[in-house]
């Protein structure tokens, strides 16, 4: 997998990237922010650098639910690009404007929110029964230890879920947190999928011990894999080729890495 050849021969597919613009205007409450201008020809040039064929941007959060950047990326290279967006429920939002533009979840980034909303609340109820409808899926990113108050409830929706960077897992408890038995066990229901991606965010964990466990509950068909490129708030942490790398040493077996880079995300994100 570490050569340009064996990619190339997969439609691979990157499961969470980002674009931005500095002068775009930004949300309140947020815990990042651009560093510089991110094009979407850039990004389309490190896949192409590194064999990927595919990208699925990640509405960053600094934005709120200003989706703009984001739809008129995928708006010019919708062969090769998917996304999830950022909606407020309370606004009531209309995800008719977002249907046949390339979007195909809806993302709750609700990690280090000194207030978080209620996924139970009447509005988010109402809004899990429209991805459903649209078979789209909630992609979140929370702290692990936090999961309990939202994954049992999200599960009740009856939505599919997918869960950013290893779901955030407690690195105090590890793989024995209470959070991270949840992620296992909607991973082994088949209700979750979860990315392999930003191992810089485990507040210094080793993320194999989580991959050995995420696989051992659900297979490889369960897993993604992603750069998290440009690496928002960890710029310089590393190096695409790096990422890459590392889903090789995580994942030894060839087969299992070509289910976690196309396969899966292929049928997932509608590539």
């Amino acid at each position: 997998m570490g050569s340009t050849s064996a990619l190339s021969a997969m439609r691979t597919v990157d499961c969470h990237a980002h674009v931005m613009r500095i002068g775009a205007p930004l949300t309140e409450d947020r815990h990042s922010g651009p560093a510089r201008d991110v094009l979407v020809e850039e990004l389309l040039e490190v896949l192409d650098q590194n064999s990927i064929s595919y990208g699925v941007l990640v509405a960053p959060s600094f934005y709120g639910a200003d989706n703009a950047i984001l739809l008129d990326a995928l708006g010019r290279y919708p062969e090769r690009l998917r996304g999830t967006a950022i909606v407020d429920p309370e606004a009531g939002p209309s995800l008719d404007a977002l249907d046949g533009r390339g979007i195909v979840g809806i993302r709750l980034n609700w990690v280090r929110r000194q207030h978080r909303p209620d996924p139970g609340s009447k509005a988010y109820r109402r809004l899990f029964d429209a991805l459903r409808e649209r078979k789209w899926h909630v992609e979140l990113f929370l702290e692990g230890e936090l999961l309990p108050d939202v994954l049992p409830i999200l599960r009740r929706s009856g939505v599919a879920l997918v869960l950013d960077h290893f779901g955030c897992p407690e690195p105090g408890q590890g793989v024995g947190s209470q959070g991270f038995r949840l992620v296992l066990a909607a991973v082994r229901d088949g209700a979750a999928w979860v990315k392999l991606s930003a191992p810089y965010r485990l507040r210094g964990a080793d993320p194999r011990p989580y991959v050995d466990a995420l696989l051992e509950a659900g297979g490889a068909g369960r897993l993604l894999w992603a750069s998290d490129w440009p690496w928002v708030g960890h710029e310089g942490a590393c190096t695409y080729q790096e990422c890459l790398d590392a889903l090789r040493r995580w994942v030894p077996d060839e087969a299992a890495r070509q289910i976690i880079l196309a396969d899966g995300p292929q049928r997932l994100f509608g590539f």
